[in-house]
């Protein structure tokens, strides 16, 4: 198991997402998905700040237990895991922005934005699928409704590239 794929167990089981509304659900979720090592800084919203300082508390927790257990060698450089980089143009994306709106917010090309939101949806339903299995029903609708927000337009249009 991957440290994204325990600090996301450890989300769940800790009820991290319960207060947060799906757009900052899925904004701080796109730092597990994106790996362009280099783009320009997101504007933080106070919401996307503490979300994300609450994400990192859990990550270092996740982290600090795989070090002491000797999967992780050190606990240094555990943040560059977690690329914030389009946490942003998601959270904007997921309140409805159009497309050509969200990429003027970034110097991400257009096509690695929707590789990203793409695979954000593959984790939102994998998601959905463990609230499913632990019979958690509010967590599933929130979780399907995090999805519902960021599948639309082109990102999600059918494609010859794709298909």
């Amino acid at each position: 198991m991957s440290t994204s794929e325990l600090v996301i167990t450890e989300m769940v089981f800790d009820n991290f997402f319960k207060n947060l509304p799906v757009n900052v659900i899925v904004a701080i979720l796109s730092s597990m998905v994106f790996t362009q090592k280099r783009c320009s800084p997101p504007t933080w919203t106070p919401d996307l700040m503490e979300a994300k300082d609450a994400f990192l508390r859990v990550a270092y927790k996740v982290v600090e237990a795989e070090t002491m257990c000797k999967i992780r060698s050190s606990d240094a450089d555990w943040e560059e895991e977690f690329n914030f980089g389009l946490v942003e143009v998601v959270n904007l994306w997921a309140n409805g922005e159009e497309f050509c709106e969200i990429k003027e917010r970034t110097d991400v090309d257009e096509g690695t934005i929707v590789r990203c939101i793409t695979r954000l949806d593959e984790v939102l339903r994998c998601i959905k699928d463990v609230a499913r299995i632990v019979g958690d029903v509010d967590f599933e609708q929130k979780i399907g409704a995090a999805s519902t927000s960021i599948k639309r337009d082109i990102v999600f249009a059918a494609s010859l590239y794709i298909q």
